[in-house]
């Protein structure tokens, strides 16, 4: 028996359309097998597809969500559930102002801002110095990062904007390493910090706008800084902005979500 399930494309932490990252969106009433969910992943071929389904017995949670790239399920995504979020308030007419989220990372909040803007209130993942990994400065293309952090992700920090958008990764050999990927980090010219993400353990060769990393992007520039609120920017090709809220142990992540298409899934 054939089955259709609706999919939407948006672009999420995106001002303009063409920018942001872009995520899929599927919304189910029950779980697919993971084999299925994570070939429609491969299908779309984009950094993140989202899967959610509603949680009618649970009364903390309103829907359970997980997230998939080409290659592997993933234990926390910002930009897609941004969209998922986007999707629920905006085209299936979820009726309060925060949605609850239980995922892999726990309880997710996201609250609707304005229209086509929304909020995150995610797990704040601090990073502590740590020892490079062995020939780093030889992934990163020769460059030396001034500090080297971990968390869940690595992040390697740089003395200016500059120098984080003129790397060129070894892709490869950055998928060797341990962690969850390779955050590249600075202070931002015309704004707080400046990021890229590097994922190719997961599929993605650089993920062009990345809330998770936010986790530890921001908790790391708000103590540097002495802020609690930055602004804060991923210079990847696509670009996107993101407004970040440290409060203890939680990050708010603020951003705006562009429409790109509705269709469907035929299995």
């Amino acid at each position: 028996m054939s089955l259709t399930l609706p999919i939407y494309q948006l672009d999420a932490f995106a001002e303009a359309p063409f920018t942001g990252n872009p995520a899929a969106v599927v919304p189910l009433e029950a779980w697919l097998a993971d084999e299925a969910m994570q070939s429609i992943a491969l299908e779309n071929n984009l950094a993140e597809t989202a899967f959610v389904v509603p949680t009618p017995d649970d009364p903390d949670h309103d829907f359970h969500i997980r997230w998939f790239t080409p290659a592997v399920e993933v234990r926390l995504c910002g930009h897609a559930t941004l969209a998922t979020a986007a999707v629920l308030f905006d085209r299936l007419g979820f009726e309060g102002s925060t949605i609850r989220f239980t995922s892999r990372s726990g309880l997710l909040e996201v609250d609707r801002v304005e229209a086509g803007r929304y909020a995150l209130n995610f797990p704040a993942e601090p990073a502590t110095p740590a020892d490079p990994p062995e020939g780093l400065v030889d992934m990163l293309g020769g460059v030396r990062p001034t500090a080297f952090l971990k968390a869940v992700m690595n992040m390697a920090v740089f003395e200016d904007e500059a120098s984080v958008r003129a790397l060129a990764p070894d892709f490869r050999a950055l998928a060797k390493i341990a962690g969850d990927g390779l955050i590249v980090t600075a202070p931002g010219d015309d704004c707080h910090a400046a990021s890229r993400y590097f994922a190719p353990h997961a599929g993605i060769d650089e993920d062009p706008v990345t809330g998770s990393a936010h986790c530890t992007i921001a908790p790391y520039w708000a103590e540097r800084l002495g802020e609690t609120r930055l602004h804060c920017r991923q210079v990847s090709a696509r670009g996107g902005d993101l407004t970040c809220t440290v409060t203890g142990e939680r990050v708010r992540i603020e951003g705006a979500v562009q429409w790109y298409l509705k269709g469907e899934i035929s299995l």
